[in-house]
């Protein structure tokens, strides 16, 4: 045999070889039903083959682009991505589903779902919130347009950690200009909490921090008014009490004032102006 002829048994060897992996490596050049296609992605899913599984959900779409599984494939093609921690990818999916489907039966699955993209991304107090505040807006979607839904009472749950994990943030930037007596910084941090976050957990302890700098100050009638406000609101709170140490025997008295004027004085404090 001649090298002429080797080298040529050598090149087809080669492109055989290469036309064989790209065959096993793209099983989908052959259309197939979407039935079938559908249930492949389904169990690669369910392995936790999460790549694979959106490949073939995007199959589906591809080749019956107007069938069942075409729709349905959608969202589980933003399942996947979810599933495998791909949040951006599953986000495009699920505003691409609402904007081809708005009126689908699962619309609210899918903000709800995209909430979820952003809730699971929220990191702790000490970083930034952007993605927090992301993930605010998109469960107040779901809370406040498909109340009547059944993903509405977890999405409300949420928001409500969510609005708790904002104030933390605040408190945490108020308690820093506070040690460093940043003293008109850290009340406008503290007031923040007190007006948008008064049903989290952090109001207590802000309007007790406001209580500390109006005393520092020497503001005692500011002091004793918030301090009427915690008193009012959170009577026996730890924080109330250590309010109430703050202040001196003149003042304390005026705690004992009648209850409409505590409520004036409620009012006044969370007024924005």
């Amino acid at each position: 045999m001649n090298r002429t002829l080797v080298s040529l048994l050598a090149v087809s060897l080669v492109l055989s070889a290469c036309s064989s992996r790209e065959e096993k490596a793209d099983p989908l050049k052959v259309d197939r039903p979407a039935e079938e296609i559908f249930k492949e992605a389904e169990a690669a899913n369910k392995d936790g083959l999460y790549q694979t599984a959106t490949t073939l959900y995007s199959e589906v779409e591809r080749q019956h682009p107007y069938s069942e599984y075409a729709t349905l494939s959608q969202i589980r093609q933003a399942e996947s991505a979810y599933e495998a921690l791909r949040y951006d990818e599953a986000i495009a999916a699920l505003d691409r589903f609402v904007e081809l489907h708005p009126g689908h039966e699962k619309v609210p699955y899918a903000y709800y779902m995209k909430a979820m993209c952003y809730y699971e991304q929220m990191t702790d107090v000490a970083r930034d919130q952007g993605m927090t505040e992301q993930a605010k807006e998109a469960l107040e979607v779901v809370v406040n347009r498909f109340p009547d839904s059944k993903y509405a009472r977890d999405a409300q749950f949420k928001l409500d950690l969510v609005m708790d994990h904002l104030a933390g943030k605040e408190m945490e930037i108020g308690r820093y200009y506070m040690k460093k007596k940043q003293y008109n910084a850290a009340i406008n941090r503290f007031m923040e909490v007190v007006r948008n976050y008064q049903t989290t957990t952090h109001t207590p302890e802000a309007l007790h921090r406001l209580v500390e700098i109006y005393t520092i100050l020497g503001l005692r009638d500011e002091a004793t008014r918030v301090a009427a406000v915690l008193g009012y609101n959170y009577p026996g709170s730890k924080w109330y009490q250590d309010s109430y140490a703050l202040l001196d025997p003149s003042q304390r008295g005026k705690l004992e004032d009648q209850r409409s004027w505590v409520s004036r004085t409620l009012s006044s404090l969370l007024s924005p102006n």
